[in-house]
């Protein structure tokens, strides 16, 4: 995926001048972004599909964070032409490039839970 420098987003910009790793940050660590790649790891979903399965999030903010994931080019938003309007959130071929890091993630905030929460001996 290529995309003009004008088209980048300010925080995407400054993070590359820094490191790889603020690239990621800037990229996937906004409110709910991980939550929203991973339940799209398993196919596309509509919009309030999707807001059922993220959990506890406001509209605006999972609206937000959808429009900046599109923009970075982790998802696509595709609206069908019909009545009522359906439109759905997909992963782009970067956007699953994700799914080692999201699994590993996943692995080690429930090993991470479990052992927070594990009684002190």
């Amino acid at each position: 995926m290529t995309v003009a420098e004008s088209e980048i987003r300010s925080t995407v910009q400054r993070a590359m001048e820094v490191c790889p790793v603020e690239v990621a940050v800037a990229v996937l660590g906004g409110s709910w972004k991980m939550t929203v790649v991973k339940h799209l790891l398993e196919g596309p979903l509509r919009y309030g599909e999707l807001r059922r399965r993220v959990g506890d999030v406001t509209p605006r903010v999972l609206t937000r964070q959808l429009r900046e994931l599109e923009q970075d080019g982790i998802v696509i938003r595709t609206a069908y032409p019909e009545v009522p309007p359906r439109v759905e959130y997909s992963l782009t071929s970067t956007g699953s490039d994700l799914r080692g890091f999201v699994t590993e993630l996943n692995t080690w905030g429930d090993r991470y839970t479990e052992q927070i929460l594990r009684p002190r001996r």
